[in-house]
């Protein structure tokens, strides 16, 4: 069983830009802002993942989210999508100048194409202290087929 991640790791996407010599803006055939500003949040999301005898869990790091911040999602295709976004605090009352900022704002998202046997009915999504963790649950495997006996009529 194999799980593919679908994604753009920043450093290679952003190396190849820059080895083609392409710009955002510059032709109809390169990625809109969007899709590498997405590519990019999903890039730098980091997530494990685990399977048990009766589910997988996805483990996604999702800092200084509340739960009503984070949306998962099962897009057609059993594609499992999960969406936080990091708005920057209302400082607006307060005389601030920012000397510095690291803390990322904005958009995390990642997506992962789930496996033929996980059971779409059966996902929850539990949030504590930043560590998102969503179980899907396995369905059963199939019974395999008994060999059928048919009457044979004399005519």
């Amino acid at each position: 069983m194999a799980f593919r991640v679908i994604g753009f790791n920043d450093p290679i996407f952003s190396g190849l830009q820059d080895m083609l010599g392409v710009s955002d803006h510059e032709s109809v055939n390169t990625p809109s802002t969007k899709y590498v500003r997405d590519a990019k949040a999903m890039a730098a999301t980091p997530a494990d993942i685990k399977e048990y005898p009766d589910s997988y869990v996805f483990v996604l790091d999702m800092p200084g989210l509340k739960s009503e911040e984070i949306k998962v999602q099962v897009e057609e295709n059993n594609v499992l999508v999960v969406i936080g976004i990091r708005q920057r605090e209302d400082e607006k009352e307060k005389e601030v100048k920012y000397v510095r900022m690291e803390r990322r704002i904005g958009k995390f998202m990642r997506k992962f194409i789930l496996p033929e046997n996980a059971n779409l009915d059966a996902i929850s999504a539990v949030c504590v202290d930043g560590v998102l963790t969503i179980t899907v649950k396995k369905l059963p495997p199939p019974e395999p087929k008994k060999p059928r006996t048919i009457q044979v009529q004399v005519a």
